[in-house]
């Protein structure tokens, strides 16, 4: 099977084939799986397949609804909640204007992972791999750092949040710290075994979280009817809080075809394009307004004040459901709810660490597992009394970067690659030489900082451009990185050749 157009036509009537490739050996790696520890683990269906590209005869999964539940699983617990009460208690906006803000902004950022998400099938390669043929073997290694910090910061305040909901529905009996290790290591348990088992966690898991929310929604409801009146939103708490939002939601694109790299490249790409649109605009949408209607109430509900004490979300809950007589069962669940979005970063972690260490490519995927939860366990428990803080600061930073990253690799794959998989030397993936350098890619980037630095507005810092405008140095990182990037290309190519 080529890559050619007959990756434009669907699969009609096709029956689900089971990916057979997640246990398969890559040659280069042979050495490694003669201990008969990994050969057990690989006969249990373990994926031991890191970066190495998936070829087009693996690439037989067909049920693409997976990828919608992905999404939406990885979006529906505590932590796209707690985005969403930063608009009332960062930026000062009402519950109209935090709910409009988060509709459209969402509705764009949501846009970008989603359509990345349609490469996997085409080249079968992982996210930040595909990217080698924008920033080039050695020039990746950068936005794979970036990349890395920004998951491992998501997984922290998953772990923060999860750990807070846990302690709060033990009645002081578990401390933070115990409760935070919980969260880790079942996230851990599930990528540590890979792709099948993940996409049939996330298929799972989000019912009895969903369900716990319209709960909290129901008890919660009649005093959610009627908001206080706010002052009106100025442009710079709007776009402020757009910032964060966006550095919530456009962040997936880094990692968005790490998780469909096995589906046959014989469908329409409208297709995953749409399951992972929904799966992330739905839960996220839902989540951040809900948590902006409940921290908007809060000052009204004494027993929720007092549960939101010092920024505590998972108290917040836990006081809403403290009438019901399974109201601590209830903040259980909503504590493992971050459980699948931290297992899906831990799985994607796996994959960047071998990018940004190449020799590293032939130790089996889910050791890294091990050592991305080795890392997060004990930030996590320093980090755990700052929440609010680390999420606003942290949040909005990831975004600039993100943003100059989507735009250079969508140019470079429509403009410079005419969006047609043939114009990939799947081939090339490891050889640094046949790579184009990255040259432009990075100049293009480092060069829009300075101006995304002068529309920059956080707590430590407000460019002069960001005092009268509010924060939109996400936009603007978009923006000039696109508008550099080519006329850097195509004098990269004209000197060396590359395309």
């Amino acid at each position: 099977m080529s890559l050619d157009d007959k990756e434009d036509v669907e699969k009609e009537g096709g029956t689900w084939q089971p990916v057979t490739a997640v246990a398969s050996l890559p040659s280069n790696t042979f050495p490694l799986y003669t201990d008969r520890w990994t050969k057990k683990l690989l006969s249990y269906g373990i994926e031991s397949r890191g970066i190495q590209p998936v070829p087009v005869e693996e690439r037989t999964d067909t049920q693409f609804s997976k990828i919608f539940f992905l999404w939406f699983s990885w979006n529906v617990n505590i932590l796209t909640f707690s985005a969403g009460t930063l608009g009332p208690a960062i930026f000062g906006l009402g519950l109209r204007d935090s709910c409009l803000t988060i509709l459209f902004f969402n509705i764009i950022c949501c846009a970008p992972p989603a359509y990345l998400a349609t490469w996997g099938p085409k080249l079968g390669m992982r996210q930040m791999v595909i990217s080698r043929y924008s920033f080039g073997y050695y020039g990746i290694i950068i936005p794979c750092i970036l990349n890395l910090l920004n998951m491992f910061g998501f997984s922290i305040l998953n772990c923060i949040l999860g750990g807070q909901a846990l302690a709060s529905a033990g009645n002081g009996n578990l401390s933070w710290t115990v409760c935070i290790v919980v969260i880790a290591i079942i996230s851990l348990l599930v990528s540590f075994c890979g792709y099948e088992v993940l996409n049939w966690y996330e298929k799972m898991s989000w019912v009895p979280v969903l369900i716990t929310f319209i709960i909290a929604l129901g008890v919660g409801g009649k005093h959610l009817a009627n908001p206080p009146l706010a002052e009106p939103a100025t442009a710079a708490s709007v776009l402020g809080f757009a910032g964060t939002l966006a550095g919530f939601a456009i962040t997936f694109s880094s990692l968005s075809s790490d998780f469909t790299t096995y589906y046959t490249p014989n469908l329409l790409p409208w297709r995953i394009f749409g399951y992972s649109f929904a799966g992330l605009l739905l839960s996220i949408v839902t989540l951040q307004c809900l948590g902006a209607a409940v921290v908007i109430a809060t000052p009204s509900i004494p027993a929720w004040e007092q549960g939101y004490a010092g920024g505590n979300i998972g108290g917040l809950l836990e006081a809403m459901f403290f009438l019901m007589g399974f109201g601590k069962f209830l903040a259980v669940l909503l504590s493992l709810s971050v459980a699948g979005n931290i297992a899906g970063t831990f799985y994607s972690i796996s994959l960047n660490i071998q990018i940004f260490i190449p020799p590293l490519v032939v130790v089996p995927r889910y050791v890294f597992s091990l050592v991305a939860t080795a890392i997060v366990i004990p930030i996590s428990i320093v980090g755990a009394h700052r929440f609010y803080d680390t999420i606003t600061n942290f949040l909005g930073l990831i975004g600039y970067w993100a943003s100059a990253f989507i735009a250079i690799i969508i140019l470079e794959h429509l403009l410079i690659r005419h969006n047609n998989p043939v114009e990939y030397d799947l081939d090339d993936w490891d050889a640094p030489r046949r790579l184009l350098s990255g040259i432009a890619a990075l100049a293009a980037r480092i060069a829009s900082f300075g101006l995304v630095i002068p529309c920059m507005s956080q707590v430590w810092f407000t460019g002069p451009i960001a005092k009268m405008t509010g924060d939109i140095g996400f936009e603007v990182a978009f923006g000039v990185s696109a508008v550099l990037y080519l006329p850097f290309r195509l004098l990269e190519i004209r000197i060396l050749g590359h395309v």
